[in-house]
């Protein structure tokens, strides 16, 4: 072949590799909906590229189509089509009222090639169903009633370590101890093992930890972009992992030692493990202490196999500590900037303890209105999930319009963007946990807030997480005051961390002292 023609042929595909771009960026054109013009490749998200976080990404598109007075609209994810809903009341036909239409997230997951994958925030239609059904159960009231005493004692060692950084006035990087915390809790509580993470930095599981959220390297922000982007069947044939191969080692080594130990053993402790022991060996959740079937007992139909026990202890170890972590953070420097809310929820939290001997209790930390306010704010204007996805399983023709959402279409609602939005939180910046007391609460629409979703695919797990936080906060201000440190950079900047989770830049460090 000459070299006219390598030119040639190089021309041509290059021609039809433009008409290609500009046929699928005129998708949303074609569907007769509103959209942002996009770049060549890039889509409408090359900020990501420049390290702009993903919710800041969607975050400023949300308030582009809402200046442009779009109720809903379209754009691209690199080449993805993604439809981004605006109007409550759609945001609310999506995650409620048509529900049937959307309720798969369109997460990755391979149960064959890669079961830690399949767990209950990635797995789709009845299987999803299913397992919900499965594990409702273990995360009523009275499960969490049962495994407080577990996740309180872990405080102990919090106070501890605050304690020295009081005594030497060093600065705290709170997202690292509140981290260290939360995995120190949902360790106790949930796999009944100490990690020893409050007090080793270096600890084994704070090392698994820093591996499932680190979206540093090049390599790794691609795989977030692929599993958005590629088609699941595309992925599974090529044998794409998402998870390191030394987190999935260590969760099957940790259930499976510890499940060997408790069934040799016939040991009992009050958390998500024994629970999900009963599963798999009782097919249903007693009140009991038992794990395996007496004598003449039938197995109930709800059970579990040993590989769905690990992607369940994945997903609450992964989800239980990172965002229970991220909410204190925020919690803590908004309290740190107004001292004035800090010393309300202060002589909250002693009032309370003052009624109950001194003591922490279940029912005291619960009875604390105004903590719960104080945790509400700090998740409205810091979401620590900022994004929640969701795909169109059948064709969705938007009522009260003409377009037809296409079965397929990945949708984002960005929950970060609504809580900050002036029409629905007048003066968003401002932390006023007054917008979560009952009066005002009943006065917002529906969907207006979204922190832990909405729907039959609300988060399962959150009242094991806001527990987890109210202990956390009341156990650090009945001892201590916080401050902000000069080494944090205010007004904060999100840094990119992945599509689900919210860092900041520089960190947030903070200065104790005890009262």
């Amino acid at each position: 072949m000459d070299f006219f023609s390598i030119i040639l042929i190089t021309c041509i595909i290059v021609l039809l590799f433009y008409i290609f771009l500009k046929r699928h960026f005129s998708y949303w054109e074609r569907i007769g909906l509103d959209y942002l013009e996009p770049r060549l490749f890039f889509g409408n998200t090359k900020s990501i590229c420049d390290g702009v976080s993903m919710s800041d990404t969607f975050a400023n598109i949300y308030k582009e189509m809402k200046s442009r007075g779009y109720k809903h609209g379209g754009c691209y994810f690199f080449f993805k089509p993604i439809y981004i809903p605006i109007d409550l009341d759609i945001i609310k036909n999506i995650m409620l009222t048509d529900f049937e239409y959307f309720f798969n997230h369109g997460i990755y997951h391979n149960e064959e090639g890669e079961p830690m994958t399949a767990h209950l925030f990635s797995l789709e239609n009845e299987k999803w169903r299913n397992l919900r059904k499965r594990l409702t159960p273990t995360f009523t009231s009275g499960k969490l009633k049962m495994m407080y005493s577990t996740l309180f004692s872990c405080s102990n060692k919090l106070k501890e370590v605050l304690d020295q950084y009081a005594a030497i006035q060093d600065p705290v990087d709170i997202k690292d101890l509140m981290s260290r915390f939360t995995i120190e809790v949902i360790g106790s509580v949930a796999f009944g093992l100490n990690t020893n993470s409050i007090t080793d930095t270096n600890s084994e599981f704070m090392q698994i930890a820093n591996k499932i959220f680190d979206s540093g390297p090049f390599w790794e922000r691609c795989k977030e972009i692929a599993i958005f982007m590629l088609p699941q069947n595309f992925l599974k044939a090529i044998k794409f992992k998402f998870a390191h191969r030394e987190v999935e080692d260590f969760f099957y080594n940790m259930v499976k030692r510890t499940v060997e130990y408790r069934e040799t053993k016939n040991v009992f402790r009050k958390d998500f493990m024994h629970l999900l022991l009963q599963l798999k060996n009782r097919g249903k959740i007693s009140e009991d202490n038992l794990i395996t079937r007496q004598e003449g007992e039938e197995k109930g139909p709800d059970s579990i196999t040993i590989d769905e026990m690990v992607a369940q202890c994945f997903i609450f170890f992964a989800a239980g500590f990172e965002t229970s972590a991220t909410s204190l953070t925020f919690s803590l420097l908004e309290l740190a900037i107004n001292q004035d809310i800090q010393n309300r929820l202060r002589d909250e939290i002693l009032f309370t303890m003052e009624k109950n001997n001194g003591q922490l209790t279940y029912d005291a930390i619960m009875s604390m209105n105004y903590l719960e306010q104080v945790v509400s704010e700090a998740l409205r204007k810091h979401s620590p999930g900022p994004l929640l996805p969701r795909v169109c399983t059948k064709n969705y023709k938007v009522p009260g319009t003409n377009v037809v959402i296409e079965k397929g279409t990945r949708v984002i609602i960005p929950a970060i963007a609504i809580h900050n939005d002036p029409e629905i939180y007048p003066n968003p910046d401002v932390f006023d946990p007054e917008r979560f007391n009952e009066d005002n609460k009943a006065k917002r629409k529906s969907c207006s807030y979204l922190a832990f979703g909405e729907g039959p695919r609300y988060c399962i797990g959150f009242r094991f997480g806001m527990m987890q936080v109210k202990v956390g906060l009341a156990v650090i201000l009945s001892n201590f005051r916080v401050n902000v440190h000069e080494k944090t950079q205010l007004p904060i900047k999100y840094a990119y961390t992945n599509a689900f989770i919210l860092g900041v830049d520089g960190g947030v460090w903070l200065s104790v002292s005890r009262l």
